[in-house]
């Protein structure tokens, strides 16, 4: 069983949303909070599986509650999805950086929510293809890299596992990057985690967010979309 908190200050939001995940089978709704606070508070004591975070609430906004959550070991296996409108992008990106595994608009269709919610909870990132191109083009804009040495752990990330990361913070998924490189889509999957462990990323998304704060990726690097 998916256990799900809701976190949104408009009640309205979250009976909609939690009447879409308690008629879905293998999940349901454990808790409600009205703000970033009782959120992490509840992420402690409801055995949360799956938070889907809204930004802008009382108190305690969603980036810094996604934070606190993403933070603390006890909670390492809660994945956040933050719940957006797409026109505030900085906040995005923020959260992503915050350890946010993905995002989802508000008008989200109810099929669409259940399928993210068993993504994250599987421990995968909720980043589609084209939804990561276009938030890369606004990431680069508004969160520039980290001045001094790179990461450390860089080091121990092989030639091969660098071009993959490269191209999942293009966007690419794992059959694009298999049908680029000529390899399985398992080979890349098995890539991908063990770059994750090394530099000790949450999920794909976390990925993303070291390529660019590590100029690994540059705005004028960035693939078009295939077809294009």
């Amino acid at each position: 069983m998916i256990r799900v908190m809701l976190a949104d200050d408009q009640a309205l939001i979250r009976a909609g949303f939690r009447m879409i995940v308690d008629a879905e089978a293998g999940m349901e709704v454990v808790a409600e909070a009205a703000d970033g606070r009782e959120a992490v508070q509840l992420a402690r004591t409801a055995r949360v599986d799956v938070v889907l975070m809204d930004i802008r609430m009382p108190h305690m906004d969603g980036i810094e509650a996604t934070r606190r959550i993403c933070a603390e070991e006890q909670l390492a296996g809660v994945r956040v999805l933050v719940l957006t409108t797409f026109d505030d992008d900085d906040n995005v990106a923020l959260a992503l950086r915050a350890g946010a595994s993905g995002f989802l608009g508000k008008n989200v269709a109810p099929a669409e929510l259940v399928t993210a919610v068993r993504v994250v909870a599987e421990g995968e990132a909720l980043l589609s293809p084209k939804a990561t191109r276009g938030l890369i083009r606004r990431f680069v804009e508004h969160v520039r890299p980290v001045t001094g040495p790179r990461l450390p752990a860089l080091d121990l990330v092989t030639e091969r596992e660098t071009e993959i990361m490269v191209l999942v913070a293009h966007g690419l998924s794992n059959g694009e990057i298999a049908q680029r490189l000529h390899v399985s889509p398992l080979t890349v999957k098995t890539h991908v985690n063990r770059t994750m462990v090394k530099l000790d990323a949450r999920d794909r998304a976390q990925l993303v967010v070291i390529a660019y704060q590590n100029d690994l990726v540059r705005p004028a690097d960035i693939l078009p979309e295939p077809g294009r």
